[in-house]
């Protein structure tokens, strides 16, 4: 190759990075990690993050704090509205956002794009997870996968005693309980309109002939049959949870037995000796899946993208995975971990990932019934109606 064609090669070379930089300039993405401006501010759910105040076995923050001089801030929500509420007003860095959330953040122009580049550790993320729809948008990342895991159905077994319940059945009608007690007062239901698909996932089996394929893709039908069960339902739940602690304290002293819930809770009430136990019912299962999105103004950019790379060494994974119950963003996590051990990741639902209904903001555009499904508004709206008992 002579010199003029090695000149006009790097010429186009040098045009090309050029352009590349300026598109992501374009996007609001950052090009260079810098100097850590100090700290960096996280909305959170409960145990997501955590510097061992619980447990001193649990603490991926100390390590982080140290090494860049950047302080985490975390802002515990107990909902994705919460989230999605706290991120439209501002003064967050970074939020740990499930697939109902996700979405109303990016058309919102409250996440930022993620320049993955800066993040070394992306490619270890699980394949199935690095362009999942929640977070992966018209060919762009809007945040990094963190955690996912699935709803499970958690239970008292002295009450249940020898028959675990195999149903959701057990938490949206009134029935008789082994105990030989009524369930009437003494489930919860999760308090977040998500929870509609729920009970569309539970008609899915239960009624068949509604058409249901997609517990957040429902016609006008479908969701009013899904509210219809809710109503029902609310006569015979007790309390509708949404913080994490609240619920633990209501299974150990207020006589809860049977709940949707995640396994963060079961797996601290397992810790304090209470008897309770959790399933996967018949029906199937919600399920989320969290990404670490930056807000489109954040104050702390490089510390938010320092902290972006620390959430997925594999040490943070399988540890946090083994506080929350939850499923590590990174398999490298599900080997070699004390704290999950190496049948964690199964035993927490890795080869479930294809049976799980995972959280997503209801479109009216959706892909099973275009222009025909119910929209996020209506279900919020409705929802709390139904709270209230209307």
């Amino acid at each position: 190759m002579t010199r003029s064609r090695l000149a006009l090669v790097a010429a186009a070379a040098a045009a090309a990075l050029a352009t590349h930089g300026a598109v992501l300039a374009q996007q609001g993405m950052l090009q260079k990690i810098g100097k850590g401006e100090g700290q960096v501010d996280i909305v959170a759910w409960a145990g997501y993050i955590e510097r061992g105040a619980t447990d001193k076995n649990f603490d991926w923050v100390t390590d982080f704090e140290k090494k860049t001089g950047c302080k985490v801030n975390v802002k515990t929500a107990g909902t994705s509205d919460e989230m999605v509420a706290l991120m439209n007003e501002g003064g967050f860095d970074l939020v740990t956002a499930s697939g109902d959330a996700s979405t109303r953040l990016i058309r919102g122009k409250k996440a930022a794009p993620i320049n993955v580049a800066l993040i070394p550790s992306y490619k270890n993320i699980d394949p199935r997870l690095q362009k999942a729809p929640w977070h992966y948008e018209n060919n762009t990342h809007y945040g990094v996968p963190y955690q996912w895991g699935w709803n499970v159905l958690m239970y008292n077994t002295k009450v249940f005693k020898d028959k675990p319940p195999t149903s959701w059945s057990v938490v949206f009608e009134e029935t008789t309980l082994p105990d030989g007690k009524s369930n009437k007062g003494r489930v919860q239901a999760f308090d977040g309109p998500i929870y509609i698909a729920d009970a569309a996932l539970y008609l899915m089996k239960k009624n068949p002939a509604l058409g249901i394929k997609d517990p957040y893709e429902l016609n006008e039908t479908q969701y009013k049959a899904a509210l219809e069960l809710l109503r029902g339902q609310r006569k015979i739940v007790g309390k509708y949870w949404h913080d994490a602690f609240v619920q633990i304290d209501d299974f150990t002293n207020e006589g809860v037995v049977a709940s949707s819930s995640w396994q963060f809770q079961a797996n601290i009430l397992k810790s304090k000796n209470q008897p309770i136990a959790t399933v996967v019912p018949v029906e199937g299962s919600t399920g989320w899946a969290d990404s670490t999105m930056l807000h489109a103004e954040a104050k702390n950019p490089n510390c938010a993208y320092m902290w972006l790379e620390h959430s997925l060494n594999p040490k943070l994974q399988g540890d946090l995975a083994a506080w929350f119950g939850s499923v590590p963003a990174v398999p490298a996590a599900c080997k070699g971990n004390k704290l999950l051990g190496d049948e964690g990741c199964a035993r927490q639902g890795y080869n479930a990932f294809d049976r799980i209904a995972f959280w997503r903001t209801p479109i009216t555009q959706c892909k099973s019934q275009p222009g025909q499904c119910v929209p996020y508004h209506k279900w919020v709206s409705d929802y709390i109606a139904i709270l209230g008992g209307r």
